[in-house]
């Protein structure tokens, strides 16, 4: 497959990557100084990580914290901005500690340049995040970064 050139067509072959569980391809689709901002995160998450490599560590667990199935509901809008997009989704799964159901909602504010991620603001909402269950009980995020 040829590698997509879009923003828009970037940005779903990364959630295809995260439901393959393919985090290192995934880590891969991130510029070398990407940053990932999390506005909402609650007290003691992380709301900001620079560069590819933080990204990388924050990710690499991710697939033994949660066994995505599904994106259900994603809608890109272009902005006037022809690198960044902005993406409404909803993903499902189940958290793989409990075995109880995920379902998260996201809107994501993405910026591709020469053909990888240098921007994504996650306002994803915290609230489900400090549900009983869902909040990581060895202190960890979903993520399984240590908060």
């Amino acid at each position: 497959m040829s590698a997509p050139t879009s923003p828009a067509d970037l940005f779903r072959h990364s959630l295809r990557l995260l439901l393959d569980k393919d985090i290192p391809a995934w880590v891969a689709l991130w510029a070398e100084d990407g940053l990932m901002e999390f506005p909402f995160a609650p007290a003691g998450w992380p709301a900001r990580l620079e560069g590819r490599e933080a990204i990388a560590a924050y990710m690499r667990p991710y697939p033994s914290r949660i066994d995505l199935h599904d994106f259900p509901a994603l809608t890109i809008h272009q902005t006037t901005d022809p690198e960044t997009i902005v993406v409404e989704m909803r993903g499902v799964g189940r958290l793989v500690e409990t075995g109880g159901p995920f379902d998260m909602t996201y809107i994501a504010v993405v910026t591709v340049r020469d053909g990888h991620i240098t921007s994504y603001r996650d306002y994803w909402n915290p609230l489900a995040a400090l549900t009983p269950g869902t909040d990581g009980t060895d202190g960890t995020d979903f993520a399984g970064s240590s908060r």
